[in-house]
């Protein structure tokens, strides 16, 4: 059972508690494909056969793999530029995330977004966005849509801790409050931002807090836990498909590795890190599989076997794709369609 608050008032929403043995498979292996994808890239980043920007989200995967399943087919994802995991999970081959990491023609976005900049709306990812907190209201803005269309589908808008500086993010918790919104905003907070820890940015450290001045329902998630996750979403997700509007959820999380490839995270002990790891949440969904019954050790590696040869079939793929035209780069500029606005 979880609890959700508006204002002063309390509502009981009743969720299920046991998950079936086909979801905590589709958990585990959604999430050590995240894991050994993420792994591999930062492997070749080392290499220097991916370039530029890369942020790895290594020990994030439970926020992900939790919120989809609690989730329904069409409904809308929207993150910052850690996406690498987020569009795998929703179903991108992982060859078109790799070849997009080398810049490939093939890659996802063509070769023009690299790390940061990721799309695929045949899976509802609206990616991918470089700038600190700038999806966060075009996450308003595509709820907006699916209520004014009456779809009954909703966004999940993601953010780091960081994000949540940004004035953009407090104009999008009010407005999507006002108007009832579909939406459930997700704050990842992995304890930094870039290098900075919460606790020095900020008197408020639980950040759930923030969705109190909307009086928007607001809730902290153990967010190693892909069960937590799953759960808080449920609820989120009911109360946005019902027009009671958005949800705040504090997703605590956290990151093995540093910000990006260039940050060696000496901001962090070792004994820190390691607290994190003994949680970690794709063991935590192995020993239950395990515990239950629902896979053998044997099982489990003919998966992990299977996640080992899908990732390097990536590798092989992108490396074999070739580099965009240069031509490329004035093409998907300007809208192609006929619209009364737009003049030849």
């Amino acid at each position: 059972m979880a609890t959700t608050t508006k204002g002063k008032t309390k509502t009981k929403t009743i969720v299920k508690d046991k998950f079936s043995k086909e979801t905590y498979l589709n958990w585990y292996e959604s999430m050590q494909l995240m894991r050994k994808f993420e792994e591999k890239a930062g492997q070749l980043y080392g290499q220097q056969k991916i370039r530029g920007f890369c942020h790895l989200y290594i020990g994030q995967e439970a926020c992900v793999a939790g919120a989809i399943s609690a989730l329904e087919r069409g409904d809308k994802y929207i993150t910052a530029y850690r996406d690498h995991a987020h569009a795998i999970a929703l179903g991108s081959h992982p060859n078109a995330i790799m070849a997009e990491l080398f810049g490939k023609e093939t890659g996802i976005s063509k070769g023009k977004g690299g790390s940061m900049h990721m799309f695929d709306k045949e899976n509802n990812f609206f990616g991918g966005h470089g700038i600190v907190g700038g999806q966060v209201p075009l996450g308003a803005g595509i709820a907006f849509a699916e209520k004014y269309n009456k779809t009954g589908k909703l966004c999940v808008c993601y953010m780091g801790d960081g994000a949540v500086r940004q004035g953009a993010f407090h104009e999008a918790l009010n407005l999507a409050m006002t108007w009832k919104l579909p939406i459930i905003f997700v704050i990842e907070n992995n304890g930094y931002a870039m290098g900075t820890s919460v606790k020095r940015t900020s008197n408020v450290t639980d950040l759930s807090k923030l969705g109190d001045s909307y009086d928007m329902p607001s809730q902290s998630v153990d967010a190693m836990s892909v069960i937590e996750v799953h759960k808080a979403v449920e609820v989120a997700g009911e109360r946005a498909r019902k027009g009671d509007g958005p949800t705040l959820l504090e997703f605590k999380t956290y990151r093995y590795k540093g910000h990006s490839m260039s940050d060696p995270a000496k901001y962090r002990t070792k004994e820190e890190v390691e607290e994190y790891k003994a949680k970690d949440p794709i063991e935590q969904v192995k020993a239950a599989l395990l515990k239950n019954k629902y896979a053998t050790e044997a099982e489990i590696e003919v998966i992990n076997n299977r996640i080992k040869e899908k990732v390097a079939e990536s590798v092989v793929f992108a490396e074999e794709s070739n580099y965009p035209d240069p031509a490329e780069a004035f093409r998907d500029v300007y809208v192609q369609k006929d619209y009364p606005y737009i003049m030849d």
